[in-house]
């Protein structure tokens, strides 16, 4: 079910701030002004029914992942905190994220993992550090030691491609792999890649025509570098699955990018925009100002935000600057 969080509202008298809530129904406005339709249940103080909370206007509460917890804040971010406080804390994690690719590139790092929303450059940042290192290896005429794996994975799949980079100084980036969570087998596998300790061994004890057709052997021994990128929250995870994913974090480490409200996930792409992410299309200061309001504007009914939805609306103002707005409530915004 989709979590809203109540920025600011009033239920029954009582002012409502910064409290995640399940949505029953959307924002509308009636007799007596905007409301949306809320679950009580699990509120301090709330009924255990459904609830009319009174807001302003659409911009009074804002879609957050359903990884966030009822009833409480959705992220560590201090009210006093600006923009360009926040702006600063995520570039800090993004550059702490390519560092720690460098190290594990060196070998320092052995296993990370890398969490966060969807299209705010998660993968970006990992690859960009990665085709650096791929163009020094190109130059010495060294065998390519950098893989990138997108989507689902079997187990024995996910054997092979470990036993692929096993070598010191390989790099496999497992990218939004997550199908391996929810396999034993291949969670154990991903468990031992990750190990930081000294001597990780792997092994397929059944019996494999696969393995034997490619000369693979049933064991070996892992001395590459993992880094595991996802958008699941390790630590909010509940159920079976979330003692699984305590042990992967304690065998290695964890980099949480801190992007849980929807302000945070504009002023990211408010940054990226700055930084050049527009410039290519030719537009100037002012298009790309009004760009960036339009977002800002429709974050709770676009599809998502992210980087790669700002990407969008840039692609339908080039290809019409007159009618890009029209086109943009059409393709990328959820019906109201």
């Amino acid at each position: 079910m989709q979590k809203v969080r109540v920025l600011t509202g009033v239920y029954a008298g009582a002012t409502i701030k910064d409290t995640v809530f399940k949505l029953e129904k959307p924002f509308k406005i009636g007799r007596n002004g905007g409301f949306i339709t809320v679950c009580g249940k699990d509120i301090p103080g709330m009924p255990d029914r459904r609830i009319r909370i009174k807001v302003e206007s659409a911009n009074s509460f804002e879609d957050v992942d359903d990884n966030a917890s009822v009833g409480t804040p959705t992220s560590d971010v201090k009210p006093e905190e600006t923009d360009e406080q926040v702006i600063e804390r995520l570039r800090e994690r993004f550059q702490i994220l390519e560092d720690m690719t460098e190290a594990a590139i060196d070998g320092v790092v052995r296993g990370m993992v890398v969490t966060g929303p969807p299209g705010v450059g998660k993968s970006f940042g990992v690859e960009q550090v990665l085709d650096s290192a791929k163009v020094a290896t190109k130059l010495t005429n060294a065998p390519e030691r950098y893989g990138v794996v997108k989507g689902a994975s079997s187990a024995i799949g996910l054997y092979k491609t470990l036993y692929e980079y096993a070598d010191k100084g390989s790099v496999l980036v497992l990218d939004d792999c997550d199908t391996v969570l929810y396999d034993e087998t291949s969670l154990n596998l991903l468990k031992a890649a990750l190990d930081s300790g000294k001597k990780r061994k792997l092994s397929w004890l059944a019996d494999s025509a696969l393995l034997r057709r490619e000369g693979i052997p049933d064991t070996f021994e892992f001395k590459g570098s993992v880094v595991f990128i996802t958008n699941l929250k390790f630590e909010k995870a509940r159920g079976k699955i979330a003692d699984h994913l305590g042990a992967i974090m304690s065998r290695c480490h964890y980099l949480d990018l801190t992007m849980d409200t929807m302000r945070e996930k504009f002023l990211r792409c408010k940054q990226i925009v700055g930084d050049g992410m527009l410039d290519e299309y030719g537009f100037n200061k002012a298009e790309q100002a009004e760009l960036l309001e339009y977002v800002y504007i429709n974050r709770n009914r676009l599809r998502e935000l992210s980087l790669r939805m700002v990407t969008k609306i840039a692609d339908l103002r080039k290809m019409n600057p007159v009618k890009w707005k029209t086109y943009s409530e059409s393709t990328c915004m959820r019906r109201v």
